[in-house]
């Protein structure tokens, strides 16, 4: 065990955030910190950092485990570089990279049979052996790989830190404590920054990371490819799942429907006895009316189970646009935009129909929102057209939620919009999006950002648009709003466009995949497993011709006869310096390949343990872990091999 949080009770004035949050984490053991917005995961993780103090219990770390914390906005300041920064986390390997130069330098001018000279040549070798073992050859090409990782081109590398956007200082933070390597490295929304590709890479690098991690995440898909632990904290309750998050999912709906079955039991029995002491009070008798009390006495030492709710109970609205559009809703043909010498992108042609949700994906800055922008009329495009079929109207969602006013409430915001609505009506809607009670009187200005979303998308649904562009929708809100959006988007009978990072919404929504690149648009039928599946595929098919191509070249070359020249030596020496690059590029190939099958297997052993005949039987599901640990082992190792050969 390397950390441990042991009866962690903490409260702010009167409101009580977490009572008695019991869990602990072994070492190299990944595990998710998962609830709503403001159910303390992260004044959890500032009592674990001291940055905040428990009201009671206690958080006991290992005295030799060095943590690291990313927090959700990073306050980092600094004059240097990106690269200057990161350079400071290797500090004492460039120190003893010094200190080997001048061991050279100071070797170069003795005399070869000194007794100094054997000194230090034996201090020299030690030292050597420990700069190997710290990675000193491959420091620079390490924070490289990180930074490139993160999203960051060479060209970022020397941007001052001080010129940075607040989600570019998050990601600088991130890259530094992943260099660091800390043995337990606490991630507050790591992803919140990242497009997909950049989320693809952390996965991988903590997959791979020796030490412990404890996530706070809304992304769901990352959850499930990294972690084997989920800490629910739920009405200020700890609840522990040992899985990923999918693991945790469907074992938290068979916990809440036996919940549910022993609040009906329950109810009944209670409901019994009141009959019972009605009917014994009833004969108005001294010694029926003793029994009576007796069992009224008992009824009220009975622990009342509380109602289990579920995001469902709240979810029961046919959302159809009050307009139907014609079947071809939207065609883009030949469309294009620059931003002065920078192209976005060309040449894009499309078609959506009717009852379509498609998802648009691509890296940042492909020009996702642009294209939003051009379809909305917001802003024009160099070259082509965008056709809108018949009684199409547009509804937009932005990322800024400037469409609300800030000083209405949220019955004022539906009911100016919809006049015609009965406040009934307003308050059913409001419910299906998780605002309840005297919620719906709260001003727009005091909301959260993930609250402002659910309203907007609320007002969206309402109106008479039967085409939503939805752009980055499920930013800033928590998992429980996500679903609501889910639900929401599944049971709307109109078409969604939607640009969105968040795998598992896309998953859960998309039937149509569109990928935006800077050299040409990719059209994927259906979700974002799909997707990946056929990603896979392409680059399968890559690394075939790879090594196919290296055979040949391999072929050509022993066919061709030593030229009869003076310089025969040198050809010799090309020769083979030729054919030990093409040994190296094999094993890389043949690696690769491996890498990826590997991969596979661990994703198809980690779904096999989400099984219930194989998580209910022991022996089958420790034989599959048994399999799974191996197969990391050798992952691991193949990463090491990859990169060796690569550097």
């Amino acid at each position: 065990m390397i950390l441990s949080c042991k009866n962690i009770c903490k409260s702010f004035i009167t409101n009580t955030v977490l009572d008695n949050i019991n869990f602990w984490l072994e070492k190299g053991e990944k595990a998710a910190i998962v609830g709503i917005n403001g159910a303390g995961k992260s004044t959890l993780f500032k009592i674990i950092t001291k940055e905040l103090e428990a009201d009671f219990g206690q958080v006991i770390i290992d005295s030799k485990c060095k943590l690291g914390y990313l927090t959700q906005n990073s306050s980092l300041t600094s004059n240097k570089t990106i690269i200057d920064e990161m350079l400071l986390t290797c500090q004492h390997i460039i120190d003893m990279e010094n200190k080997l130069r001048d061991y050279e330098v100071k070797m170069s001018k003795l005399n070869d049979n000194s007794e100094e000279l054997t000194v230090l040549m034996k201090s020299y070798s030690n030292l050597q052996h420990i700069f190997e073992q710290n990675n000193g050859y491959g420091y620079k090409s390490s924070i490289r790989g990180v930074l490139k990782g993160l999203g960051f081109t060479e060209e970022d590398f020397t941007a001052n830190i001080s010129t940075l956007s607040g989600g570019q200082k998050t990601r600088v933070s991130l890259a530094k404590i992943l260099l660091e390597k800390p043995d337990i490295l606490l991630l507050d929304e790591p992803t919140n920054h990242l497009d997909i590709k950049a989320c693809e890479w952390l996965e991988g690098f903590l997959n791979n990371y020796q030490g412990s991690v404890i996530i706070i995440s809304h992304d769901r898909y990352f959850l499930d490819k990294i972690v084997n632990k989920v800490i629910e904290i739920e009405n200020t309750q700890s609840h522990v799942y040992n899985g990923n998050y999918s693991f945790y999912i469907k074992h938290k709906d068979i916990n809440r429907e036996i919940e549910r079955k022993h609040y009906i039991a329950q109810q009944k029995e209670i409901k019994r006895q009141e009959e019972i002491i009605r009917e014994l009070r009833s004969h108005g008798r001294d010694k029926l009316i003793k029994r009576a009390q007796s069992r009224e006495k008992k009824l009220d030492k009975i622990n009342v189970i509380d109602k289990p709710t579920s995001v469902n109970d709240t979810m029961h609205l046919s959302l159809s646009p009050k307009i139907l559009s014609g079947k071809d809703v939207m065609t883009v043909t030949n469309l294009s935009k620059s931003f002065d010498t920078k192209e976005l992108f060309s040449g894009i042609d499309f078609q959506i129909k009717r009852g379509e949700k498609v998802a648009l994906i691509g890296d940042n800055g492909t020009g996702k929102t642009t294209l939003f922008k051009i379809i909305n009329n917001q802003t024009t495009s160099d070259t082509g057209d965008i056709s809108l079929g018949t009684n199409v109207k547009i509804g937009y969602y932005d990322q800024e939620h400037s469409s609300l006013n800030a000083n209405k409430n949220l019955i004022e915001e539906i009911s100016d919009a919809y006049p015609t609505m009965k406040i009934g009506e307003i308050r059913n809607t409001l419910a299906a999006f998780l605002f309840t009670g005297d919620e719906v009187f709260k001003k727009i200005s005091s909301l959260s950002g993930g609250e402002k979303g659910r309203l907007i998308i609320a007002k969206l649904m309402l109106s008479n648009s039967n085409l939503l562009l939805l752009d980055e929708p499920t930013n800033h809100l928590d998992i429980v709003s996500k679903e609501i959006l889910e639900s929401a988007i599944n049971n709307y009978t109109g078409t969604v466009l939607f640009i969105s990072h968040d795998r598992y919404f896309i998953n859960k929504t998309a039937t149509r995949v569109l990928e935006l690149t800077p050299n040409k648009f990719n059209n994927f039928m259906g979700n974002y497993n799909y997707y990946i599946e056929k990603q896979q595929e392409k680059e399968k098919k890559r690394l075939l011709e790879l090594e196919n191509n290296s055979n040949q070249i391999n072929q050509i070359s022993k066919d061709k006869s030593v030229p009869n020249t003076s310089n025969k030596n040198d050809w010799l020496k090309n020769k083979n310096e030729q054919a030990q690059k093409r040994k190296l590029q094999n094993q890389i190939n043949k690696i690769e390949l491996k890498i990826n099958e590997l991969e596979e297997l661990i994703s198809s052993i980690d779904e096999q343990l989400c099984i219930e005949e194989v998580y209910t039987d022991p022996k089958k599901s420790a034989e599959l872990y048994a399999q799974k640990v191996e197969c990391e082992k050798e992952l691991e190792g193949l990463y090491e091999e990859w990169d060796e050969l690569n550097l």
